[in-house]
């Protein structure tokens, strides 16, 4: 037995994914979806395999000849595609007078391929294709004696009453006899074949298949759906060392600001979370290569994160620990005295610096995204340039430009790297992305972390909108900070001070960029309600005696009003 997989397509139904990777090397649970095929029809006994290429060919060529198969796999290119039945007929030279399968190569299944040959050789008709029930794709008609009549609603198959419609699954066995019927070096469609044999009094069998796994991976969509199904049951594994028994069941939950989605996964009493963050784009580094990377080092770092037990890199799902739902902003809401809320925040602050200070240790700069430290062009770019568009210019429709504080913004980037204490810095360090389960305190979000100052997450700590801590707190709180601090590094109080003050102005311009930006752009309206706290921090910032170089950021943010 020979196989034929049809993989020349462009794939244009998963653009823009398919831009860089071919369709066929678009992994399951870290398989090429090439390699998945390749691999059941050498179990179905299969001699040797053609690929038939042409959109990236040389990436599947090349990931071939990596491969040791104990069996040939040769590609065939097609410079200009010939479609399913031009492709078989491109490779005449490669069958011999003997049946032959040929299958689509975007498609999962268990569908026993053996099975089906033996079907085949059963019966002495030329083709056999492989049909289930699936209602999207119901077009191709059969009769009781399991032969095919037509292909499509404008078929004429006689009385519609004495059919059944099913799906084709992509997987067909042909006899030799079938070149016949395909014109050489041109664009044919199989199906047209079909009809041309089917025409001359030839019929086509159907394999009927049930109670089995199959589907498309054509869309984005579908991907997404077969890459779950398949590392959702490897993550239960990893996570307790022993496959789940019962159905995992699928609850989305409440997203945050990210363009990311979240769920709860469980089974029977054990639970997991899963981000699932996209599929990955052309970036040399994604926002999912830095969640998986920083997770895993704090992790083995020792710091109160989520242990992660699987991350597929190129579909963006990442499956980790389920800390629960109860986060420092509830705990805080639900404090009836100041001392209670005080404590919350004195335990957050001890495992904060014990990330700021373990964290920064060992710490490769390659796991970051968007730029290597927190850096003089991440203040200017991403906190003070955001702030103007998203915030000054789209949330409230302000004339003003960046070039307005181009001078300003360079003195802040100026002093809060200059008076920075670095260490590594989580970079969203606010009350719902600080999990409380079982008395104890975890970090999660840490996909922005760098090597930077420790001031900046303390400031985003106590600044933090969801909360308002009062300003006597703050104050309290940055005391404490630096006390414990000073028990592990040698901190100068007063420049630290300086640092702490000049990272709660870019921090606070960056959470007003970001406000403006999903209430605006993203349509989440729920982060309105946080701008007017937000605003009334930087107005009481501005107004310290470090601020008086920032006059014209001072007076905008004075002037902003009609916040109610």
């Amino acid at each position: 037995m020979k196989a034929l997989i049809l993989a020349a397509g462009f794939g244009t139904r998963l653009l823009p994914y398919t831009e860089k990777t071919p369709k066929p090397l678009f992994p399951i649970a870290g398989r090429p979806l090439l390699d998945i095929t390749i691999e059941n029809l050498i179990k179905a006994g299969c001699e040797a395999i053609t690929v038939n290429t042409h959109h990236l060919a040389d990436d599947i060529d090349n990931y071939l000849k990596n491969r040791e198969y104990p069996i040939p796999v040769y590609t065939r290119f097609e410079p200009k595609i010939l479609g399913t039945g031009g492709a078989i007929r491109n490779i005449t030279d490669f069958w011999e007078q003997r049946p032959f399968i040929v299958i689509n190569s975007d498609i999962i299944t268990d569908i026993d391929l053996k099975k089906v040959y033996e079907f085949h050789m059963s019966h002495n008709h030329p083709a056999t294709l492989v049909l289930h029930h699936c209602p999207d794709f119901n077009f191709v008609s059969i009769d009781k004696k399991k032969f095919i009549k037509g292909f499509s609603q404008k078929d004429r198959v006689g009385n519609q009453m004495n059919l059944k419609k099913l799906a084709f699954t992509g997987i067909q066995v042909l006899d030799p006899e079938i070149l016949d019927f395909i014109p050489k070096g041109s664009f044919y469609s199989s199906i047209n074949a079909f009809r041309d044999m089917m025409s001359t009094g030839r019929k086509i069998k159907a394999y009927t298949e049930k109670n089995h796994y199959w589907t498309d991976v054509g869309t984005p969509a579908s991907y997404m759906e077969a890459v779950y199904k398949k590392t959702s049951y490897h993550a239960f594994t990893a996570a307790w060392k022993e496959p789940s028994s019962e159905k995992i069941s699928r609850t989305k939950l409440k997203g945050d600001g990210s363009g990311r989605t979240w769920y709860r996964l469980a089974s029977k009493d054990r639970s997991l979370i899963m981000a699932d963050h996209g599929i990955r784009n052309d970036k040399p580094v994604a926002e999912v290569d830095s969640f998986i990377s920083i997770g895993r080092h704090l992790y083995a770092a020792g710091i109160p994160v989520p242990k992660i037990f699987l991350g597929d890199r190129f579909s963006g799902l990442v499956f980790m620990e389920d800390l629960g739902d109860h986060d420092l902003q509830s705990a805080v809401r639900n404090s009836k005295t100041t001392e209670t809320i005080m404590d919350h925040y004195k335990s957050v602050i001890k495992s904060l610096i014990k990330m700021s200070i373990s964290g920064a240790k060992n710490f490769d700069t390659a796991w970051t995204f968007q730029t290597d430290i927190y850096s003089r062009e991440m203040i200017l770019e991403n906190e003070c340039r955001y702030f103007v568009e998203a915030f000054l210019q789209k949330h409230l429709g302000y004339s003003l430009q960046y070039k307005d504080f181009k001078d300003e913004f360079h003195i802040l980037a100026e002093k809060a790297l200059s008076f920075s204490t670095n260490g590594f810095m989580h970079r969203d360090m606010q009350s719902r992305n600080i999990m409380l389960k079982n008395g104890k305190y975890y970090f999660i979000d840490f996909q922005g972390g760098r090597l930077g100052p420790i001031q900046y997450d303390l400031a985003s700590l106590l600044i933090d909108p969801y909360v308002e801590l009062s300003t006597s707190m703050q104050s309290q709180l940055l005391d404490y900070c630096i006390k414990k601090l000073s028990d592990t590094i040698e901190i100068n109080t007063e420049r630290f001070k300086k640092g702490y003050y000049y990272c709660t102005l870019t921090r606070n311009l960056q959470i007003l960029g970001a406000y403006g930006f999903l209430s605006n752009v993203m349509k989440k309206t729920y982060f309105k309600q946080y701008i007017r706290p937000a605003v009334i921090t930087l107005q009481r910032s501005l107004s310290h005696p470090y601020a008086s170089l920032f006059t014209k950021l001072r007076e905008t943010a004075n002037n902003i009003g009609g916040l109610e």
